[in-house]
């Protein structure tokens, strides 16, 4: 009997090689998904998209297509093919697993979306179930692929037209990635929900390949292209719209919530203190300028020209910033948390009173101030179209422009008050507030300040919404509902995309204004699929999608957990 003898170079060898065996299955079922793209999928169109053809595509079908491209890709990476190692410094086992998994699922949720839609299997054509079985296969290889995740390697530095040409480009497909999910039709919520499930998974997978860290260390280098191209990738969105302006108002109000959120991001990211009532700062500036802006309904009969009305609103809501956190502030925690919400709900129902029977005729009450007239800067009418270069821009495109430029002007304030003297005492009153007065920091003042500077931002964000809605009603500003921004979605869009950053309140704003707007038939159940995915985020990511460098250590601190095991380590080799 012959035995063979187990070396450790054998053993060492054996999970190279199934390693392989899984890549090529990768490879082989991505192809395969590749070609089922291009295959009729249903032989009716009945369902959503028209996916009878063949040769061309729908777009449901090119979510699966990119999906299956990209794990095709990273798998002939992981399997040494020349010039494709860079694709994943840190490894590819995980980015392939959540590659092939996002290609699956939207693969599988499109098939059987068809089958439900319709009334059963019978309605699919063999593309779809090619495209099925075919997406199973990546999927499944990718689970079973050994832990390669490692360092990543110093990376060389390329030509400084090479890294300004990658900035373009990554930007540019940025837009078109952001453009293609605004522009899902309402009707076609499959699309929307296959677009979420993509780019999510595909996010996850590209962050775990390290591949935008690199970026960052380009983008680092070359500070004023990636700015100049992040302005023009927002400038530009208007102008690449073939629909109008039916969804660059989507995009207005994501500017209007992202511009709140990270006001509210001064008081809860960076000094630490829970505001349930920050919506009615909002409220403030929105009725402010409505009452001074010329509206037929306004009390005062007042019109001021729009730079004296984003003054006045943005100090009235300054002003009551400091009303309500001067007495309230002195309370910490919950106690805090509950005074603030109280404040939002009156608020509202004052608003709701001053309707000349309840109290004074100020504010209509429940009618609220409508014809807010459209705003007109330098000659140039906001409320009408206009063409710009051959292009047709409406009246929200001229919104959305003026709302990049409050947004820009809000960023610049908090990045200079975050890095500022008073930015890190905000930090240290949010870490330890006894440990901070102990040191010598004032915290009532500093405080005070914080809430103070976040009222005065959402004051200027509420300007100009009223005139976007061209009226105002007590109705917008409760502390939950269906439609954001209110405090509770404001709050969560902060704690979602990472609390203390400037990226991460933008993508939870645009993603907790997009999600609802496009899924309208998910009404009735928003808010506890919203409860849903809060709890996964804290179980998951507790410090958001874009966290700071001091929330990661504070959530992913591994130090703990090393330590006994370098302490056994040591005493075994003693």
């Amino acid at each position: 009997m012959t035995t063979t003898e187990t070396t450790p170079a054998t053993v060492a060898a054996q999970p190279a090689t199934a390693n392989r065996t899984l890549l090529y299955a990768i490879t082989g079922g991505s192809a395969l998904t590749v070609i089922s793209a291009f295959l009729a999928w249903t032989y009716t169109t009945a369902f959503p998209g028209n996916l009878t053809l063949y040769g061309y595509p729908a777009p449901l079908q090119m979510l699966t297509l990119v999906g299956a491209l990209l794990t095709g890709l990273y798998a002939l990476s992981a399997l040494g093919t020349k010039g494709l190692g860079w694709l994943a410094p840190n490894g590819h086992s995980a980015t392939l697993r959540f590659l092939a998994a996002g290609a699956a699922a939207t693969t599988v949720f499109t098939v059987g979306s068809i089958a439900v839609e319709l009334g059963g299997l019978v309605h699919l054509e063999p593309g779809a179930w090619v495209a099925a079985l075919a997406s199973l296969v990546p999927a499944a290889a990718a689970f079973k692929l050994a832990d390669d995740k490692r360092k990543a390697a110093p990376a060389g530095t390329l030509p400084s037209w090479a890294e300004i040409l990658i900035i373009v480009g990554v930007y540019a497909l940025g837009l078109y990635v952001i453009t293609f999910g605004i522009d899902t039709d309402d009707k076609e919520p499959q699309l929307f929900i296959a677009y979420l499930i993509t780019v999510g998974l595909a996010a996850t997978g590209l962050m775990k390949s390290g591949l935008p860290d690199r970026f960052a260390a380009i983008t680092g280098r070359h500070r004023q292209v990636a700015l100049i191209a992040t302005a023009a990738a927002f400038i530009g969105f208007p102008f690449i719209q073939q629909s109008g302006d039916t969804y660059t108002l989507i995009a207005v109000n994501i500017l209007i919530f992202a511009t709140v959120a990270l006001g509210l991001n001064v008081v809860v990211g960076l000094a630490g203190l829970l505001d349930l009532g920050y919506v009615a700062f909002l409220g403030v500036g929105a009725y402010t300028a409505a009452l001074v802006s010329g509206s037929t309904a306004s009390a005062f009969g007042v019109h001021l020209p729009f730079w004296a009305a984003v003054i006045v609103g943005a100090i009235a809501s300054l002003v009551f910033g400091v009303v309500i956190g001067a007495p309230t502030l002195r309370l910490r925690g919950d106690y805090l948390a509950i005074v603030t919400l109280g404040f939002g709900e009156i608020f509202r129902i004052a608003m709701g009173n001053l309707d000349g029977t309840s109290g004074p005729k100020i504010t209509n009450g429940p009618n609220g101030i409508p014809n807010i007239p459209h705003l007109e800067l330098f000659g140039w009418n906001f409320g009408e179209a206009h063409n710009v270069f051959g292009i047709t821009l409406g009246a929200y495109a001229n919104y959305y422009l003026l709302m990049l430029l409050v947004m820009a002007l809000v960023i610049l304030v908090f990045a200079r008050a975050g890095n500022s003297r008073i930015g890190r005492a905000w930090v240290a009153i949010r870490e330890d507030e006894t440990a901070a007065e102990a040191m010598g920091i004032n915290g009532f003042r500093v405080k005070l300040i914080a809430f103070a500077l976040g009222a005065t931002l959402a004051g200027l964000a509420g300007t100009v919404q009223a005139h976007v809605n061209t009226t105002v009603v007590p109705e917008n500003y409760v502390f939950a509902g269906p439609v954001p921004p209110n405090s509770a979605f404001l709050l969560a869009a902060v704690i979602l995309g990472g609390m203390g950053t400037i990226r991460g309140p933008i993508l939870g704003s645009a993603l907790l204004f997009l999600i609802p707007a496009k899924l309208q038939f998910l009404q009735d159940y928003q808010l506890l699929g919203f409860g849903i995915a809060l709890i996964l985020l804290m179980r998951l990511r507790p410090e958001g999608l874009i966290a700071d460098k001091r929330a990661k250590l504070e959530y992913h601190d591994d130090t703990a957990d090393q330590a006994p095991t370098d302490l056994a380590t040591a005493k075994a080799g003693a």
